[in-house]
């Protein structure tokens, strides 16, 4: 019976490993979508603004 104990859990994480390998490909797409991409645009939008009008460029000499 020893090996049972010694597979149990191996096993039992593969199961939680391949649930949660489902729910991300499941999430993907669909309404959420756009929602994920709006949000990822806006911060990149907001980054390059930032960088823009923070004046000096890095790496430049003074």
């Amino acid at each position: 019976m020893d090996y049972v104990s010694a597979l149990v859990p191996p096993v039992v994480m593969a199961a939680f490993f391949i649930g949660l390998i489902v729910t991300i490909v499941k999430s993907q797409g669909g309404d959420k979508k756009a929602k994920e991409d709006a949000a990822v645009d806006a911060a990149i939008a907001r980054a390059e603004s930032a960088r823009q009008s923070g004046g000096a460029q890095p790496g430049a000499s003074a």
